[in-house]
């Protein structure tokens, strides 16, 4: 089936361009809502595989407090914050910054990565963005007693218990394994299974270890992002929403009774996922809370064309395109 038009890029009241995709809504129970495209082939979910990969995490025997449980679910900004907490955690763990398979990188952040150039700085791995996932791969082989070289390998033990655990959150079985781009492997599975996962975690047991990832991930959101970044600002406009972002325009949300979200936009535009993950909560009926969360959502959903650094069209999504889901 071809995928479906999510997002118009319009400048100047003239429809330039489109951003095709896939988009599955399911129900508390895992079913299957609304669909449009193709939610049942497999795709890379990218970091929106952290929280899973963090629960696998769990199950294999880590432990840590909330707040570096979240970190291990980042996609951080490599702000001063992050870096000294991958760098808190290594010191926890006996190692040190060399330990970590991630490759060297510069803050995300741009006031972030300015002040490492300015100050003589450069590439390291704790600022790379998913030095807090790697940070506590390592940290759960040594509490473990587990070999830490080689732990990025698909075939290490860690790396077993986490797809085992991606195939019982999803439902299905990974379909390939890759390598993403920190390194880590990388599990391809579907829309579907991914939104079901995200489910799952925030409608589990209080105490269990899909729970515990959902809970600290939306107790400490500036973790899980970092300053101006859209999954942090989400969770602290939306009361009890779970939600992560991947490369290559993947995200996956839950509403606090389980409604799950789960999208990708075919050409990885990662410009078009705000206004489409803003109408897709509106469309469900999410009213924030107060008038700074209306705001927030407000200045995600409205993605701006420019011309000449000024407005000149938006982004929108494709009329009637939710119709179906208000």
């Amino acid at each position: 089936m071809s995928n479906a038009v999510l997002v118009e890029v319009v400048r100047s009241g003239f429809v330039e361009s489109v951003h095709r995709g896939s988009l599955v809504i399911t129900d508390p129970d895992g079913s299957v809502r609304f669909s449009t495209g193709d939610v049942g082939i497999p795709v890379y979910p990218r970091s929106s595989n952290k929280p899973l990969q963090a629960v696998g995490m769990l199950n294999a025997g880590l432990r840590v407090d909330a707040a570096d449980l979240a970190y291990a679910c980042a996609s951080h900004n490599g702000e001063p914050g992050h870096v000294e907490r991958t760098l808190a955690m290594l010191e926890r763990a006996g190692l040190d910054e060399n330990a970590l398979f991630c490759p060297p990188d510069f803050p995300l952040l741009e006031d972030a990565r300015h002040d490492v150039v300015r100050t003589g700085g450069g590439k390291r791995r704790a600022a790379m963005n998913c030095s807090g996932k790697h940070a506590a791969m390592v940290t759960t082989c040594t509490q473990l007693d587990w070999p830490v070289e080689g732990y990025a390998d698909a075939g290490h033990k860690l790396q077993q218990v986490i797809a085992g655990t991606v195939e019982e959150l999803t439902g299905e079985p990974i379909a390939h394994t890759g390598v993403d781009g920190c390194g880590a492997p990388l599990f391809a599975y579907s829309l579907t299974g991914l939104a079901r996962s995200f489910g799952k975690l925030v409608t589990a047991a209080d105490g269990s270890p899909e729970r515990r990832v959902a809970d600290a991930m939306r107790a400490h959101p500036w973790l899980v992002a970092g300053t101006g970044r859209e999954d942090t600002l989400l969770m602290l406009a939306v009361k009890g929403l779970l939600i992560k972002g991947g490369a290559e325009a993947v995200h996956a949300m839950a509403l606090p009774d389980g409604t799950s979200i789960a999208l990708k936009i075919d050409d990885g535009g990662a410009r078009a996922r705000n206004p489409l993950v803003v109408a897709v909560l509106h469309a469900l009926g999410v009213d924030p809370a107060t008038p700074a969360a209306a705001s927030t959502l407000d200045a995600l959903g409205g993605g701006q064309v420019l011309g000449a650094n000024r407005p000149v069209g938006e982004l929108r999504v494709a009329a009637g395109l939710l119709d179906a889901v208000m």
